[in-house]
């Protein structure tokens, strides 16, 4: 295939369970079905971003059989017969890897992806897009992978970071890096010494390649993954195929794709060049009750954001209610009215059948909720 005419796709990861937005975040409706910032849901959002350089059927989603139907419905008709459904979660080194093996497929050869969450906010997506574009282009050439970085605005501990070096090439107007090392969410002191350096930047999920190049790079560093899904591959588009998939995914690695071939990448010679473009775009990985509240109150009404924090208080009330001597609270409680007095930084949530209330400093300890529903089999509730 000419290079000027590979065709771009895009892998949408969809399968998570956002544990730390229950009560909303359910099995069958996680974190990116819904809409928990903005009138669409998150996964909408993402194949909103997307849609004026991605055609809807190179648009894929890689989900699980929970949430498949639920996914269909919020994507575009094209983009339908393109959700890829997992028998099991094995990590994002297996579903970008099935996903690749769809993609050429479909493009009966080579081909470029962008690999992305489908929950992250993105405040500037015009920018973005210019950005993606930037990223397509490096990784247009073969043996390159390419990560999107976001510029630290705090020493984060949750975080995974990139260290780049210290020489620029340019992309469309963006500058480019050779990244040196990954690292996964360092020590508070670390951190603050990440920041500082200006060398580090938080690693997005968002990555860039030709499918060649990242199912060379599998070969080289998960074997034993690579040899399954090409056994797969074969079947794709036959009768065989899903009780192929049943049979030899369970088998693969549980791995992230961080792990297993981005890092060893930046260590091995001979492995495929890993670049990092800087994408300051209004990035938040939204991971939290406390990052919604944060991304509210920072952005307002910023692409479609239509809550305001009382500048006053602080409070951010998502349904009607009022606050006396309260500050940072943010409300949500459909249906009601809530009056809060003399309470501060909490978040309430209210779904029908279950009652959230969180000091903001601990909201992901919300994660543990759910792993208390799960021990004492309340599946009512998950």
């Amino acid at each position: 295939m000419r290079k000027d005419h590979i065709t771009i796709h895009a892998v949408i990861l969809a399968g998570g369970r956002g544990t730390r937005f229950w009560p909303r975040s359910r099995t069958r409706t996680p974190k990116q079905l819904l809409n928990i910032v903005g009138k669409n849901t998150m996964l909408e959002q993402t194949v909103a971003r997307l849609r004026p350089i991605i055609s809807a059927d190179r648009i894929w989603t890689v989900t699980n059989a929970e949430q498949a139907d639920a996914v269909k419905k919020q994507v575009p008709g094209a983009a339908r017969k393109r959700v890829l459904v997992e028998p099991l979660g094995r990590n994002t080194a297996a579903a970008i890897a099935l996903a690749a093996l769809h993609v050429r497929h479909a493009a009966q050869g080579d081909a470029l992806m962008a690999v992305l969450p489908a929950d992250h906010f993105i405040a500037e997506p015009h920018k973005y897009r210019q950005i993606v574009n930037a990223a397509l282009q490096v990784a247009r050439e073969p043996g390159r992978m390419v990560v999107l970085g976001i510029p630290p605005t705090r020493p984060e501990t949750g975080f995974g970071y990139v260290e780049r070096s210290a020489e620029a090439l340019d992309a469309s107007g963006f500058p480019v890096f050779a990244v040196k090392r990954f690292t996964e969410k360092p020590a508070l002191d670390v951190a603050k010494e990440y920041v500082a350096s200006g060398n580090y930047h938080w690693n997005a999920g968002m990555f860039f390649w030709r499918v060649s190049t990242f199912l060379e790079s599998l070969k080289k560093f998960l074997p034993k993954t690579h040899e399954a899904l090409e056994a797969l591959a074969a079947s794709i588009g036959t009768r065989s195929y899903e009780r192929n998939l049943r049979r030899i995914y369970p088998k693969l690695e549980n791995i992230s794709v961080d792990y297993a071939i981005l890092e060893p990448a930046t260590r091995q010679e001979g492995a495929a060049q890993v670049f990092l473009i800087p994408a300051e775009v209004g990035w938040s990985d939204i991971g939290s009750w406390a990052a919604v509240y944060e991304l509210l109150a920072s952005a307002g009404v910023v692409s479609g954001l239509s809550v305001k924090p009382d500048p006053a208080t602080g409070n951010i009330f998502v349904s009607p209610g009022t606050a006396i001597d309260g500050f940072g609270n943010m409300i949500e409680v459909p249906g009601k009215f809530t009056a809060l007095v003399g309470v501060r930084e909490l978040v309430v949530v209210e779904t029908p059948d279950a009652l959230l209330i969180v000091p903001r400093d601990r909201a992901q300890d919300v994660a543990k909720v759910v792993k208390w529903l799960e021990e004492n089999r309340r599946k009512d509730l998950l």
